[in-house]
């Protein structure tokens, strides 16, 4: 599944270079620089139920998986 084929939104997580690691943050590189990706900057705006929550989550595996 490609999300760009649906949708006309982005998923943005930030990334830095000068955070300490943490288990909820991804280490990664990305164009030369390496850092965490700060998934913790995300933001509810409500909630969902345990339902929907996982399969949002199994959507966003598919989604990232290669």
């Amino acid at each position: 599944m490609e999300i760009h084929d649906h949708l006309r939104t982005a998923i943005v997580a930030p990334m830095t270079s000068g955070r300490r690691p943490a288990g909820f943050r991804l280490p990664m590189t990305f164009q030369g620089v390496s850092g965490p990706v700060l998934l913790e900057q995300s933001r509810p705006l409500g909630s969902v139920s345990d339902t929907v929550l996982g399969q949002a989550l199994k959507t966003l595996r598919e989604l990232y998986e290669k």
